[in-house]
Order: C-alpha cells, then sequence, then structure tokens
C-alpha cells in the first residue's frame, strides 16, 4: 500500500474502532488520532494474526485486512482506556 493508502486505511480503522471501544460515552478524537490510531492498531492487530496463525498478514485493501485493523486499533483503545482513563474522567 502506498503512504495515502495508510492514511485512509488508519483513519477508516482508528474512526471504526473509537466507535467500537467508545459506546455511548466515547470521546470525540481528531483525523490525526484516527490516523496514528489506526496505523498503530493494525501494526498491532498484524503482531496479534501472526502470534494466533502462525502466519503473516500483508495488508491490502481488502474486508479481512481492515477487520485486522479494527481488531488491534480495538485492543489499543481499550488498553489506553484502562491505563488512561482515571485520569482523564472528569
Amino acid at each position: 500500500m502506498g503512504f495515502f493508502s495508510w492514511i485512509i486505511f488508519g483513519a477508516l480503522a482508528g474512526w471504526a474502532a473509537n466507535l467500537v471501544v467508545g459506546g455511548r460515552d466515547r470521546r470525540k478524537q481528531g483525523c490525526l488520532v484516527s490516523v496514528l490510531v489506526g496505523i498503530v492498531g493494525a501494526t498491532l492487530g498484524g503482531l496479534i494474526y501472526q502470534l494466533i496463525t502462525g502466519n503473516e498478514k500483508t495488508f491490502e485493501f481488502d474486508l479481512a485486512s481492515f477487520g485486522v485493523a479494527v481488531l488491534g486499533s480495538v485492543v489499543l483503545l481499550g488498553v489506553l482506556r484502562l491505563v488512561l482513563g482515571g485520569a482523564r474522567r472528569r
């Protein structure tokens, strides 16, 4: 995937993960944060996929790659929410 494809893919994965993790009280996050969460989450999802299946995941623009990226982003946001959740509550 090219650079701009990663940005679009990361933004979509980060946005979808924020919808899943956030629920009713989800925090709005900007585009840059969505892209970063999506890209880091895609990397994390690829590592999780490799640990579970033993196969390496190559990321293309397909539904399976999007699912792996969203899964990794959900895990990332869940961990961040647990770690930072108490400090960010109002």
